[in-house]
């Protein structure tokens, strides 16, 4: 598989189930080894980086999840707060990005609450806050509408899509056709081991594309180097 996202790129990652979505998310934040090839971020080859080196690749990339994987019983201020109190920042400089990050998308006022009493929306928006309040280079979001309703799907979207406007790389893995036609951001379809480009998106180009790829059916990948 061949891949390049430019610094700055929002790039949807999409295919059938099995196809190797959020595998290759966890290839670039370093949570799987790929069997072979390359893959380099800000200049490094993280098919090589050893483990002592991973920490160097954590801080530049945020991760958001379909299930949230917030403490319930902790706060909102405590869940974002934890991704920059293990980097050791000084406890001031937290309180200030964390407060920041929480106005950013849409939390102000709510730090303290703790995070089991806010609708599922809310709570991706924490996730979200946790991912980038650490102001990495790149967002990688696996399936992060998975478990919202349409409406609040379309919201996290273009909570994203304000990340993306001052600047952060987005790698947004996602099934939902619905999401793919609403914007028109470049589309890497997974298939089969390879990755298909459909640089301007579905929702200006559905007419001129010849892909006849069931993001639905269930299959397996060939074994591809990325």
């Amino acid at each position: 598989m061949d891949l390049t996202v430019e610094r700055g790129e929002f790039v949807f990652i999409t295919g059938p189930s099995g196809s190797g979505k959020s595998t290759l998310l966890r290839l670039v934040y370093g949570a799987e080894q790929a069997d072979d090839g390359r893959i380099f971020f800000l200049g490094l080859d993280i098919a090589r980086l050893t483990v002592e080196s991973l920490p160097i690749l954590r801080r530049n990339t945020g991760i958001v999840f379909q299930d949230f994987r917030l403490v319930p019983t902790w706060t909102v201020y405590d869940n974002v707060a934890v991704a920059l109190e293990v980097l050791g920042l000084a406890p001031r400089l937290i309180r200030t990005r964390v407060a920041e990050v929480l106005e950013r998308v849409g939390l102000a006022g709510r730090a303290g609450d703790p995070a089991q009493v806010l609708s599922g929306g809310e709570q991706q928006r924490v996730a979200v806050a946790r991912a980038i309040v650490g102001e990495p280079a790149i967002v990688l979001a696996d399936e992060p509408t998975g478990n919202l309703d349409p409406q609040l799907a379309i919201d996290v979207l273009g909570l994203f899509e304000e990340i993306h406007a001052m600047g952060t790389t987005i790698l947004f893995a996602t099934h939902d056709r619905s999401l793919l036609e609403a914007r028109a951001h470049r589309i890497v379809v997974l298939d089969e081991g390879r990755a298909i480009d459909v640089p301007d998106g579905i929702a200006l180009s559905q007419e001129e594309m010849s892909l006849e790829v069931d993001l639905e059916a269930p299959f397996m990948p060939g074994r591809a180097a990325v």
